[in-house]
């Protein structure tokens, strides 16, 4: 197989050496939180509430975090591209999973938004589609890139700019891969990189049935 032009090399270890620094600085705000041995999520001490910018859904809507999600009691959140090759669609495969085994009513008050990080590429059609091959209730939502970053940013996501490319877009490279869990406008949980679709389920169902 061809290795990968100097260029594009560069620029994805400058765009993990971004997602390694943001997963720690995530982590370690979380690391006031709370966890058991039934948990596998990291529960934050501090909420993050989320940014009020409206990005645009699939159906070419405004739609805010910090707003729209109120018509469930628990959103998921996950910021990542249609052209990532490995961890989005293993994390997205995790999610759509964990619906599956969710009963009627958690399914029901549960909701799970995508956030494109690569704009150029991920129009409002291309997500729909994307999303509809793991469930079709996924909200997906794209914007232009300083938009999408400042709904990042109270999340203490890493979104690269990446560098555009002869075959068009950009390719990131690398994205943090955490998982949001939000509760009325806040991020109140987040799941690491390789948190499995038992898990999932596990923990939403008891974040839906805490008093």
């Amino acid at each position: 197989m061809a290795s990968a032009p100097a260029g594009e090399r560069c620029v994805r270890r400058k765009t993990l050496l971004g997602v390694a620094l943001a997963l720690v600085a995530a982590l370690g705000l979380a690391g006031c939180g709370t966890k058991d041995g039934t948990f596998s999520g990291d529960r934050l001490k501090s909420v993050w509430p989320a940014s009020t910018v409206a990005l645009t859904d699939t159906h070419g809507s405004p739609y805010s975090l910090a707003t729209d999600t109120e018509d469930h009691r628990l959103t998921l959140v996950f910021f990542g591209y249609t052209h990532c090759p490995d961890l989005c669609p293993i994390t997205m495969n995790n999610i759509a999973a964990a619906f599956n085994r969710l009963d009627d009513r958690d399914r029901a008050r549960t909701g799970m938004v995508f956030v494109t990080s690569d704009p150029r590429r991920d129009t409002t059609s291309v997500l729909r589609s994307y999303l509809d091959g793991y469930n079709k209730s996924f909200v997906g939502l794209t914007g232009s890139l300083p938009a999408i970053t400042r709904v990042a940013t109270p999340f203490h996501i890493y979104i690269s700019s990446g560098k555009l490319l002869p075959s068009g877009g950009r390719d990131l490279g690398g994205h943090s891969t955490i998982v949001l869990g939000m509760e009325d406008g806040k991020a109140v949980v987040l799941w690491k990189q390789g948190t499995s679709a038992t898990e999932f389920a596990s923990d939403i169902h008891s974040l839906l049935n805490e008093d």
